[in-house]
C-alpha cells in the first residue's frame, strides 16, 4: 500500500537542537512550498537588528504612517536575502500574491508595500528578506537526521507571538517542552 508523501506547505519548521548550521539555531520556519522538485519556507523568529519596516520604506521611498511599521524584518533564511516577501492573512490579495495552503498568503511585490505603508493592507503580517530552500528530497534526508520538526502551528504564534517566544511556543503548541529537547541520544 503506497502512502503519500508527507508534503509540509502551510506548516511550520522547527529546527531541532544540535540541527548543526548555526544559522538555524531555534529558527521557526513557515513552509510556503513543499513537493518532489524541493522545498521553500521563510524564517519568521530571528528579527534582523536594527531593521524595522518603516526603514525598508523609506528606503524604497514608499509613503507611510509611522504606526505600527516599527515592527522588526526578519531574517528570512540564508538565500537571497536581498529579497523581500511578506507573509500575510488571506484578507488581502494584490499583484503576485500567492495563497499558502489555505491558511496565508505571501507576496513579494512593492503593491504589499504600499498597501501596507497606506493602512489598507491586510490585518495581520510580517515582512522577511531572504528564504530558505531545499532541492528535491534534500529536506526529507534532513528530516531523517532529525534536523527539524514539523507542526501546524496556529495563526496566532505566526502573527502574534513574540519573536523570541515562537520557537518554544510552537514546540509547546505541539505538546511538547522544548526545555526537555536534547542535542544527546539516550540508551535503552
Amino acid at each position: 500500500m503506497e502512502t503519500a508523501p508527507p508534503w509540509f506547505t502551510g506548516q511550520l519548521l522547527l529546527a531541532l537542537p544540535g540541527i548543526g548550521d548555526p544559522r538555524f539555531e531555534h529558527v521557526v520556519i513557515a513552509m510556503i512550498s513543499h513537493d518532489a522538485e524541493g522545498a521553500m519556507g521563510i524564517g519568521i523568529s530571528d528579527p534582523i537588528e536594527g531593521m524595522t519596516v518603516g526603514a525598508v520604506l523609506d528606503q524604497l521611498e514608499i509613503a507611510h504612517d509611522d504606526d505600527p511599521l516599527d515592527m522588526p524584518v526578519f531574517l528570512g533564511g540564508p538565500v537571497e536575502q536581498s529579497r523581500g516577501f511578506v507573509l500575510h492573512s488571506r484578507d488581502w490579495g494584490g499583484e503576485g500574491a500567492v495563497e499558502v495552503a489555505g491558511r496565508w498568503t505571501v507576496s513579494s511585490s512593492h503593491d504589499i508595500l504600499r498597501a501596507i505603508g497606506e493602512g489598507r493592507g491586510p490585518s495581520r503580517w510580517l515582512v522577511a528578506l531572504g528564504y530558505a530552500g531545499w532541492a528535491g528530497g534534500q529536506l526529507e534526508d534532513e528530516m531523517v537526521r532529525h534536523g527539524w520538526h514539523v507542526t501546524p502551528g496556529s495563526d496566532a504564534l505566526l502573527f502574534d507571538t513574540p519573536p523570541g517566544k515562537r520557537w518554544q511556543a510552537a514546540f509547546a503548541e505541539a505538546g511538547i517542552d522544548a526545555r526537555l529537547l536534547t542535542t544527546e541520544g539516550g540508551e535503552a
